[in-house]
């Protein structure tokens, strides 16, 4: 595989930085810097990904005739590195990332018309309804009860974990429809509007930050919510076929170029502070070891990801490479907070939630170090997660030993 850019690659390159010179505005710059995630208030993300949006570059994944950019591999890995970089947001919500591709695949003509545009745009922001209390790794364990009344769904139970489902217009959710057979037959896919009446959302605060301003996850209540039979996706009972698609897109995800705007910030972190020695953490002999050793792995991470993007580019199937990248890549990025928190060292201690959250206020509360301190322990306990979420490790490995050696 050739992996030097051509002069096309180059000039598509020097675009793209043009473009988040200017559309990623100072205010935008000053969130992302100051956020645990690179996450923007949501008015400030959807300000951006419409910017992406304008320019035709929001959806590069995606297949020309619903919106895609039809860019090449190289092209892709460019603006992904570049993004990752300039410290702007992902494009890759979960409309676009996970939703579109099983409406595109599994949906009707009515169902692909109603919502692809709208995410496309982002008009429309939606949220996944898959864990639930107990129902986590496991997932064919979900118990959401949606019971048949006519041309209505009746749903009741609910729903963990929901990443900002306070903003979320529409949630993709896995319900069960039947308890008959094997677990895995009686769940099914629906489309679900978030104002529909019945529905009630939770904040579920966590040690990475205050629930405003940052608060992320929370738990969704369904109280006998009607939801239209026609907003089911393919086969009533084939929801887990959908489910099982859906991940590919979930963990099948480009990790090297966020892992190389991460290493660079360890890198300035480790030139800055000083070590036990006297001299900077990164003239520290063991602390460089560690730095060039989570450095190989990014560097092979991304060759791995450029060959296998390759490949899906032709048509072949992520499989069980998806899992993969998804387990080397969560391991990775909770590998460098570490190296992060290693680095700032006592700059990194005086994290309290609330001091944070004064500071991303814009008021004038002093804190200690520098400024990329005050992300340094909420980066590390939000990583936390990285190895849970879209199936934990031990579920990724398991994955890999059946589809992979047959075990």
């Amino acid at each position: 595989m050739d992996l030097d850019f051509t002069a096309e690659d180059l000039a598509f390159r020097d675009e793209v930085r043009a473009f988040i010179d200017e559309a990623f505005d100072d205010e935008m710059r000053a969130l992302s810097a100051q956020s645990k995630n690179h996450h923007l208030t949501k008015d400030a993300q959807v300000r951006w990904l419409k910017r992406l949006h304008a320019k035709g570059w929001m959806a590069p994944d995606w297949p020309v005739e619903y919106g895609g950019t039809g860019w090449s591999t190289s092209q892709k890995y460019i603006f992904d590195m570049e993004m990752a970089l300039a410290g702007a947001p992902e494009t890759a919500n979960m409309g676009i990332r996970m939703c579109a591709p099983v409406v595109m695949a599994f949906g009707t003509p009515e169902q692909k018309a109603q919502h692809l545009p709208k995410i496309l745009s982002t008009d429309a922001w939606w949220c996944q309804g898959y864990s639930e209390p107990g129902s986590g790794s496991d997932l064919a364990s979900l118990s959401l009860k949606a019971e048949r009344d006519g041309d209505h769904y009746v749903l009741n139970g609910s729903k963990i974990w929901t990443t900002y489902a306070q903003w979320a217009d529409w949630m993709f959710c896995l319900v069960r429809t039947s308890n008959e057979g094997i677990r895995q037959q009686g769940i099914s896919f629906l489309l679900l509007e978030m104002n529909t009446p019945g529905i009630s959302i939770v904040p579920l605060p966590t040690l990475d930050g205050p629930p405003e301003g940052d608060q992320e996850i929370n738990q969704v209540f369904f109280e006998n919510v009607r939801v239209p039979v026609s907003n089911r996706i393919g086969e009533e009972g084939l929801g887990w076929t959908y489910a099982k698609y859906l991940l590919q897109f979930e963990r099948g995800n480009a990790y090297a170029s966020g892992l190389t705007s991460m290493l660079n910030k360890v890198k300035k972190i480790a030139k800055i502070e000083r070590g036990d020695g006297g001299g900077s953490m990164l003239q520290d002999r063991d602390f460089r070891r560690k730095l060039a050793e989570a450095e190989i792995k990014i560097e092979t991470l991304n060759a791995t990801e450029l060959r296998m993007f390759a490949a899906r580019t032709a048509g072949e199937a992520m499989g069980a490479a998806s899992s993969m990248l998804k387990l080397e890549g969560s391991q990775a990025q909770q590998l460098m907070t570490e190296l992060a928190l290693e680095a700032a060292g006592i700059y990194a201690q005086p994290f309290v939630r609330d001091t944070w959250a004064e500071i991303r206020g814009g008021t004038n509360q002093p804190r200690a170090g520098e400024d990329y301190s005050a992300t340094v322990a909420p980066m590390y306990f939000n990583y936390r997660k990285t190895s849970i979420y879209a199936g934990s490790n031990e579920i990724q490995h398991n994955i890999m030993a059946k589809m992979v050696l047959g075990l």
